[in-house]
């Protein structure tokens, strides 16, 4: 059996206890490896691993459907229910969003949720889902 390949994706914070607070605390990540410097987390089954930098991240945007998307970005692709419930649960902790939960592209090919995040260091987190997951590459006609 061929095992799906999973992500690893290594980010740069200004305060691990922060991130921790953030990415286990709130996003209910499980804590892997960690060292003085760096934590890995369980993002999903997939490694991200926050590390500890004092340089300043440059950020831009890119305008997509109605909104100014954050790049660089990254996150997860959730289904449907656990979508709405990571957005209620956001909400709840009073998280501030960049772009609040949404529906992007409606009654276009593509049609999604979507919800965008920054990380206590700045870093962008977009969470987004499709109730049809075969749209996940369409084109449009």
């Amino acid at each position: 059996m061929t095992q799906t390949p999973l992500f690893h994706f290594a980010f740069a914070v200004h305060d691990l206890a922060k991130a921790e607070a953030f990415y286990h605390g709130i996003l209910g990540c499980r804590i892997g490896r960690r060292d003085s410097r760096w934590i890995d987390f369980d993002f999903s089954g997939h490694q991200i691993t926050a590390h500890l930098s004092d340089s300043d991240q440059v950020h831009v945007h890119n305008p997509v459907d109605t909104d100014l998307v954050p790049i660089p970005h990254f996150g997860l692709i959730l289904d449907w229910s656990a979508w709405h419930k990571l957005a209620e649960q956001l909400e709840q902790k009073d998280v501030d969003f960049i772009i609040k939960p949404r529906i992007r592209f409606r009654g276009e090919a593509g049609e999604q949720a979507t919800m965008f995040v920054r990380d206590p260091s700045g870093n962008c987190l977009e969470f987004k889902s499709f109730q049809d997951a075969s749209n996940l590459f369409k084109q449009g006609d």
